[in-house]
This record gives structure tokens, C-alpha cells and sequence, in this order.
């Protein structure tokens, strides 16, 4: 089976949508890598990632009910899938397995 690994955004996206829960949303997305993560997000960026990762399998979505405090619009929920689990575990272990053994990474006391 072949590796698909994700870039760090495409990472981020997947650890939010499963640090949210089933009903992840672009915004609610954006604020958990903000809060969580520490990096400022634009919108466009977000719903591009979604968009891209949806094409490869790694995420799913549905649409929601309307609501009225959007204007009657639905949200659009996101899940991540098995596909998309397996691709966050492989790219952890990629990048664990290349910070391995590096003696700059090493933490220093203060």
C-alpha cells in the first residue's frame, strides 16, 4: 500500500477536524488550529485544504440543515476518514522518524 503523506497544514486540518468531532465546520476548523495550534489561518486557505483533501479521500463532507443565524445557508461537516487516519498516523511517523537522532533537536535546559 502506498504512503500518502500530508503537508503540515493538510496535518493540522485532520488533528482539528479530530479534536472537534464529527460536526467540524470551515470556521470551527480555523479557530481550533488557531487556538490550539498557534497558527493564524485565512478562511480561503482553510476551505482550499478541505476541498483538496476531500478529492483525496482523507476527508469527508455533508451538508447540514439550514440555519437561520447563517442566513438560511447550511453549514457544510467535515469527518475525517479511515484513509485520512491512516495519512495523519504516516506522516507522524515520518516526521518523527526524520527528527530522530538529531542532536540540534535535542531539548536544552534554559
Amino acid at each position: 500500500m502506498a504512503r500518502h503523506l500530508l503537508t503540515d497544514f493538510e496535518l493540522m486540518i485532520v488533528l482539528a477536524i479530530l479534536r472537534t468531532g464529527e460536526h467540524a465546520y470551515g470556521a470551527e476548523i480555523a479557530r481550533e488550529i488557531e487556538t490550539t495550534g498557534g497558527r493564524r489561518v485565512l478562511m480561503g486557505a482553510v476551505y482550499a485544504a478541505l476541498d483538496r483533501l476531500e478529492r483525496n479521500g482523507v476527508v469527508a463532507s455533508s451538508i447540514g440543515d439550514p440555519t437561520p443565524e447563517r442566513g438560511g445557508r447550511a453549514k457544510r461537516y467535515f469527518r475525517v476518514t479511515p484513509r485520512g487516519v491512516r495519512a495523519a498516523r504516516q506522516t507522524q511517523q515520518a516526521l518523527v522518524a526524520l527528527w530522530r537522532g538529531l542532536p540540534q533537536m535535542k531539548e536544552t535546559p534554559a
